[in-house]
């Protein structure tokens, strides 16, 4: 979670963290606890009841009941009902920031003590020992001029021996050359992706907790199991799955065991059938006459036939028709 918090200069109120981080008072209590004590001396002097303060806010019925009691509970408000000199009763209420007993807050009513129930004043302090004597000023320390300058220091020689290139150039040849730095070998991909799953084994058991020196230990172990085709969600699930019951002492250790015990068999390289051979398809021939009775019309063979399919059915069916014909002669 992130916060943006900026201290207000005007129109705020002190609230202790008692009240603000109370377990048991809900939102509305708290925000009228809040609201009556930031309220001004002249509009606080005023005698309103609470039910017209938590009004103001939006409390009502159910809502203001209930943070009305869970504030007399936590002994932040009490009240006390008495009968007045004309026979009607009043009840007159106390809101404290701060939690008092019932001896506590009847103090308070009366004028008396406050919440701490510190009745005596605090004396004055006894002086300390002796009396504050008087402070010796003296001059600066005089010096003898000896009619000399003060000079600055000169800056220091440097003692180090020259380098190849300033040596060099001091005996008149070139320098060679600076050799490009070499670039850091860029991490494979399965690497990183390999050190973010160990790093949120965490959020699966509080006892997977490693540090980045030590997922970087791993990673590599961890990257072979992506190679071999395991996506990073199956390989969270066999690391978190059936831990010890007694607890795991060494996070590394366990992990760098199953990492290595249960690692799959290497993917098997299929390789894929090349599909068949079509083949070329025969050029088509050119349309001929069919020589059958009927008007003259024209077919497309396909080998060498000389007759039109038609044709061809006509004279079959004609062909089985003759013995039939001298059976019955």
């Amino acid at each position: 979670m992130l916060r943006h918090a900026i201290a207000p200069v005007r129109r705020y109120t002190k609230a202790s963290h008692d009240v603000v981080r109370h377990s048991r008072l809900n939102s509305d209590a708290k925000v009228l606890l809040l609201y009556v004590q930031g309220l001004p001396e002249s509009e606080a002097a005023a005698p309103k009841p609470l039910s017209e303060h938590a009004a103001r806010l939006g409390l009502k019925g159910r809502a203001y009941q209930k943070a009305k009691q869970l504030l007399a509970d936590c002994g932040y408000l009490h009240e006390w009902r008495e009968q007045g000199a004309r026979g009607r009763w009043v009840t007159e209420q106390l809101l404290a920031n701060v939690t008092l007993t019932r001896d506590e807050a009847s103090r308070a009513r009366e004028g008396g003590a406050g919440a701490d129930g510190d009745d005596c004043v605090p004396s004055e302090r006894p002086p300390t020992v002796g009396r504050p004597g008087e402070r010796t000023v003296g001059g600066s320390p005089q010096t003898e001029d000896s009619g000399e300058k003060d000079l600055p220091h000169p800056p220091p020689q440097d003692r180090r021996a020259p380098d190849a290139d300033e040596a060099a150039v001091a005996i008149g040849e070139e320098p060679e050359p600076e050799a490009e730095p070499v670039p850091a070998p860029v991490p494979a991909p399965e690497l990183a992706e390999a050190e973010g799953v160990l790093l949120s084994l965490r959020h699966a058991h509080r006892d997977l907790l490693l540090g980045v020196r030590e997922a970087r230990l791993l990673a590599d172990a961890a990257a072979e199991w992506l190679r071999r085709g395991v996506s990073p969600p199956d390989l969270r699930r066999a690391l978190t799955t059936g831990l010890p019951t007694d607890g795991i002492r060494s996070a590394v250790g366990f992990l760098r065991h199953r990492l290595i015990q249960k690692l799959p068999a290497a993917r098997r390289q299929v390789t894929p059938t090349p599909p068949p051979e079509r083949t070329a398809t025969p050029a088509r021939r050119s349309l001929v006459t069919c020589p059958g009775p009927g008007d003259e019309h024209v077919f497309r063979p396909r080998n060498d036939e000389t007759h039109c399919l038609r044709c061809r059915t006509a004279a079959a069916f004609e062909a089985t028709l003759q013995p039939l014909g001298w059976a019955e002669a």
